[in-house]
């Protein structure tokens, strides 16, 4: 047995899709799908004739839209899952803090990880979490809409540092090219949280200056319905 896993990327909003899948049974989940890239995602899915079971978001985004829908329009069998706390009536499963999906032989468990949004969750499979946009690489989540804010995201960060050292680190998104980390890593390094308290992180957040994403005013609505229409202004 062993575990197919396989790192995708859309370049225009620097999203990190993940399609992983049990070699044996087929059974296959994915990650943080992008419309853009969804039929690059299909053909992969039919070319290693895996069996969708789940489409997992980690949130709502603001940055890029989904193909959660068109992905479960193609295969029937796929769930759309989001944490519990996403205001959305599209999911067919809206996980809990500590409870997991299974694909074949292996587990996937939800961890609450809120701050960037109130509804983000990241999602643990054996050595792997993948993180969504709480915990990036050197870096964290924006916490100025949504629900943000960056006290929660200090908690959930300092939960993701309580998984074992050698976890890998796979965000959804990555700016400067790089592919994966460990909680070691980050926990060392990390330009916004490593080494320092709760005051000085909440400081550095609140600090940033960054203009709102560029499809905001689409993305955020468009996802809310998982993606099965395009939403515009």
């Amino acid at each position: 047995m062993s575990l197919i896993f396989r790192p995708l990327f859309e370049k225009e909003s620097s999203t990190y899709t993940y399609l992983l899948a049990d070699s044996i049974t087929k059974e296959a989940i994915i990650i943080d799908a992008v419309a853009e890239t969804q039929q690059r995602d299909i053909g992969l899915i039919e070319e290693l004739a895996l069996d969708l079971r789940y489409i997992i978001e980690t949130h709502v985004h603001a940055d890029h839209i989904t193909s959660s829908c068109p992905l479960k329009q193609k295969f029937t069998n796929a769930k759309i899952v989001l944490g519990e706390s996403n205001p959305v009536a599209c999911a067919d499963i809206l996980i809990k803090d500590g409870e997991n999906l299974e694909f074949g032989n292996y587990s996937i468990k939800a961890m609450s990880t809120p701050g960037h949004t109130d509804g983000c969750m990241s999602y643990v499979v054996g050595d792997k979490v993948f993180t969504g946009d709480a915990l990036l690489i050197r870096s964290c989540g924006r916490c100025d809409f949504q629900g943000g804010s960056a006290e929660k995201l200090f908690d959930s960060i300092s939960r993701l540092f309580t998984l074992p050292d050698e976890t890998y680190v796979y965000p959804a998104h990555d700016y400067g090219g790089r592919t994966v980390s460990s909680i070691w890593e980050e926990k060392a390094f990390n330009e916004m949280i490593g080494g320092v308290d709760k005051a000085e992180f909440v400081r550095r957040v609140n600090a940033m200056e960054l203009s709102l994403p560029a499809k905001i005013h689409v993305a955020v609505p468009a996802n809310q319905v998982c993606g099965s229409k395009i939403v515009t202004d």
